[in-house]
Formats: structure tokens, C-alpha cells, sequence
């Protein structure tokens, strides 16, 4: 399958049948996906009704959007009106929303036709799309290994060829992690950049809904399509950003880049630096002015985030009462309900971080954790803000290591859990990141290079992605 541009532009010429699109795109899913399991569902039919109804518009002449008929496929906690959405839970089974997500109806709009949803950890909590209620998904690149998490299914479906583009959400790295280890592109944009109106909620002040892509052309065309603002969202940003696709060809030359020390030793991989190391020098070949930089509170990160981060969950996961909607475990009374309910729908994963958030949020110890963590928080965005006095971009690993064996690390959540040191700061502070492949690590997997950027600093975040994505090995 070619590229999203390519795609779209010959549809919308008339070159193309979206219709002729959609059914290549189905048969290389019917071909692969047995191995992999990059979805959850597969709407077949429906995407054969879209594609349909787009040729029709070009043959009236009408133009359909800058994404006609384009393959997507969306994460399984992104809502789609009638269609299954379940966060890869069984508390969410069998539910259906009653609207689309914002996301949703904007490719709707732009004439992206939507494939499937897919495969996840369960509520976006993982690293390695091996929490799901519905069992694993497989790296493409060695189906041995895992696409990384939580938007494991939509790196997977990109890196296999299902579709050319697929939406994922980043709460700590959800998007760029599984990118790296996929070999695709994946940004987290500003938090705000994006309409979270319609997302399954796991830590609201975190959660970012981003694209993955086979290139930076299509992700940068896929965040201009679904991202602005949303009057349906209170935290979306209200300034209309300029047109990221637009800037791609201006390159680096003047733009000052530090590659983060605190992300650049202990626990990655000798083979992950090395390809950011090269990555840094391209970086310099094409005119940017690069160096060292220190951003010392990022070594805080992932403790304040497993605190944050689950402190919200307990909250927003409190609606899975087995009252309004999913699963519903019948019991004598409604405790005891609610607890059957839980215990039969949560996943252990999920279950351990709810447990963590409410220890953290409970009297006598709200200060001293939750409390505690958010000044770090708040550290983290000072150093940030202190570095990007001196340097327009940062450049780090995005994952410590290339993908690593299903079963390898399920057994132990602490080592999971630091597959998301390069990529949580960025959250924490609320700032835009994007992850390129460059090169293979010694195993022959794919590495991942993070460019980070201030908030609202997506366009020299894409120039420097296109750069690095020209140069990569």
C-alpha cells in the first residue's frame, strides 16, 4: 500500500477507486492479521460502504477531502458511534457509544475511511499491548516480539501495511514507544492540540490523541486533519495552528537542538544510543547547531508519573459500576455488585494501578505522594522551560531498547513500567514530541529517535523529523 497522499491525491483525481483502496487494504488484513492481531474488529462492510459512497462523490465531481478514501484504523478507546469500543476490556464488552469522538468525525469529514479498531492495553495502561482483554498483539517486524503499548494495535496495523495511517492515544509514551518499536512514525502533539472529546478517559490531565504513519508527511497530513479546536473539549487549545505539512521541506539549518543527558546512559541500550548519537549528527550535517543539554528533573519522571498518572485512573475508572453501561456481574446488593462486577471486568494491570492511585489519593498519604508528585511535575516543567531558553529542540532515544519478547517482562512490572522513561517527561509537562525510525539496533529490530519541542512548537518538531527521516540508515 502506498502512501496516505498518494492515496488520497489519486482518488481524488479519479485515478483511483477508493472503493479498489479499501479492498486491498481488507485482503492484506485477512492475510496477516491471524499473526498479528492488530484489531479488535474489522468493519468490512462498512468499509466498503464508505469507499462506495466516496466514488460516488467523485464522480459528481465533489471533492471528499484531503484523506479520500485513506484506510484508519483507531485505537479501541477512541468512540465510534455504534460500533464496539471497549479500551480492550471486558468491562467494556459488547458497548457501543451513542456518538463519535471529535477525532472520529473529523476523518469522517476529510474522507478517511475507517478499517477497524484496534488492539490495546487494556484502558491504554502498558507498554507492550499485552494487557489486553482480548489477548496480545505482535510486532510485524517479528511476530516473536511485541509492538510496544498501549497503542500497540495501531502501530502494528501501520507497520504491517494494513492501513497507511492509524490514530493511538499517549498518556506516558502510548504513541512513540510503540512507533519505535514498530518502525513507524508516532507524535504526541501539545496536550490541547488535539480534541480529547470522545477519548476513553485514563489520566485526563496526560491522555493526547496522536497519529501513527508509515512517514512524516502522513502523520504531519493526519494531525493537520484531525487537529484545532473543539468546543466539545474545554482543554483544547483555541488558536488555529498553521498547516504542519506545509513546513516539512524547510530543514533544520539555524535551529539550536540539545540531546538530553539524563535520557542518554544508564538503562538504554549501547545500540539505541549509538543510532542517536548518528541521529544528532544529521541533525548537525543539515545545519542545526547541536549539543549536550541537561534537563535534571526528567529523572523524576516515571516515579511522579506512576503516581499521577494511576491517582487519576482510580478516578475516571470509578464510572465502571456495572450500573450504566458494559459488564454487569449480579449480585445480593449493589457493594457486592460493584466489587463482582470489578473483579470479573478489570484485568490485573488495571487492577494495580487503580489500587496504586487510590493509596496515593487517601488521607495521610495524599501529601506525601500525589501531593509530592505533582511539584515534581511542576520541576520537570521548569527544566523544560530553562533548556528551550537556550535550545529550540531536544533529542533523546524514544525507548530504551528495541522490541523485546512477548512474555519477557509481564512477570515484572517495575521492568515494564521503564520502557516509558524517555517518553513520560514530555507528558508530564504537556509538550509535543515524535518519534523517527532511524536505523536497526544489533538484533536487526527498528530504534526510534524522540525530537522534542516546546508547547505549540510542532512545526520545528516536524522540520527536524523530516531531516532525520532523510538521513535515517
Amino acid at each position: 500500500m502506498s502512501d496516505a497522499r498518494s492515496i488520497a491525491e489519486a482518488v481524488r483525481s479519479g485515478e483511483t477507486a477508493a472503493s479498489e483502496v479499501v479492498d486491498s487494504s481488507l485482503a492484506v488484513i485477512a492475510e496477516r492479521e491471524g499473526e498479528i492481531h492488530a484489531f479488535n474488529i474489522v468493519l468490512a462492510d462498512e468499509a466498503r460502504a464508505a469507499a462506495e459512497a466516496i466514488d460516488r462523490r467523485v464522480a459528481a465531481g465533489e471533492d471528499p477531502g484531503p484523506l479520500a478514501g485513506v484506510p484508519v484504523a483507531l485505537k479501541d478507546n477512541i468512540c465510534t458511534r455504534g460500533i464496539p469500543t471497549t479500551c480492550s476490556s471486558r468491562i467494556l464488552e459488547g458497548w457501543c457509544p451513542p456518538y463519535d469522538a471529535t477525532v472520529a468525525t473529523r476523518l469522517a469529514e476529510a474522507g478517511a475511511v475507517l478499517v477497524g479498531k484496534t488492539n490495546m492495553d487494556e484502558f491504554a495502561m502498558g507498554s507492550s499491548t499485552e494487557n489486553s482483554a482480548f489477548g496480545p498483539t505482535c510486532n510485524p517486524r517479528d511476530t516473536t516480539k511485541v509492538p510496544g503499548g498501549s497503542s500497540g494495535g495501531s502501530a502494528a496495523a501501520v507497520a504491517a501495511g494494513f492501513t497507511p495511517l492509524a490514530l493511538g492515544s499517549d498518556t506516558g509514551g502510548s504513541i512513540r514507544q510503540p512507533a519505535a518499536l514498530c518502525g513507524v512514525v508516532g507524535a504526541k502533539p501539545t496536550y490541547g492540540f488535539v480534541s480529547r472529546y470522545g477519548l476513553i478517559a485514563f489520566a485526563s490531565s496526560l491522555d493526547q490523541i496522536g497519529p501513527l504513519a508509515t512517514s512524516v508527511a502522513d502523520a504531519a497530513l493526519l494531525l493537520d486533519v484531525v487537529g484545532g479546536h473543539d468546543a466539545a473539549d474545554s482543554t483544547s487549545i483555541p488558536e488555529a495552528h498553521a498547516s504542519l505539512a506545509g513546513v516539512l521541506g524547510e530543514g533544520v539549518s539555524g535551529l539550536r537542538v540539545g540531546v538530553i543527558d539524563e535520557l542518554s546512559g544508564e538503562g538504554v541500550a549501547p545500540d539505541v544510543l549509538h543510532r542517536t548519537g548518528e541521529a544528532a549528527e544529521a541533525l548537525s550535517a543539515a545545519g542545526a547547531k547541536v549539543e549536550e543539554v541537561s534537563v535534571p528533573a526528567t529523572t523524576y519522571g516515571l516515579s511522579a508519573y506512576y503516581l499521577i498518572a494511576p491517582a487519576e485512573a482510580s478516578s475516571n475508572l470509578a464510572r465502571y459500576d456495572g450500573v450504566r453501561y458494559g459488564l454487569r456481574v449480579d449480585a445480593a446488593s449493589t457493594p457486592e455488585m460493584n466489587e463482582a462486577t470489578r473483579t470479573a471486568g478489570f484485568g490485573d494491570e488495571v487492577k494495580r494501578r487503580i489500587m496504586l492511585g487510590t493509596y496515593a489519593l487517601s488521607a495521610g498519604y495524599y501529601d506525601a505522594y500525589y501531593g509530592k508528585a505533582q511539584k515534581v511535575r511542576t520541576l520537570i516543567i521548569r527544566d523544560f522551560a530553562t533548556a528551550y531558553e537556550s535550545y529550540d529542540l531536544l533529542l533523546s532515544p524514544t525507548s530504551p531498547t528495541t522490541a523485546f519478547a512477548l512474555a519477557e517482562k509481564t512477570d515484572d512490572p517495575l521492568t515494564m513500567y521503564m520502557n516509558d522513561v524517555c517518553t513520560i517527561p514530555s507528558n508530564l509537562a504537556g509538550q509535543p514530541a515524535i518519534s523517527v525510525p532511524f536505523g536497526t539496533g544489533d538484533d536487526g529490530l527498528p530504534v526510534g529517535v524522540q525530537v522534542l519541542a516546546p508547547a505549540l512548537g510542532e512545526a520545528a518538531m516536524f522540520r527536524a523529523a523530516a531531516v532525520l527521516e532523510e538521513a535515517a540508515p
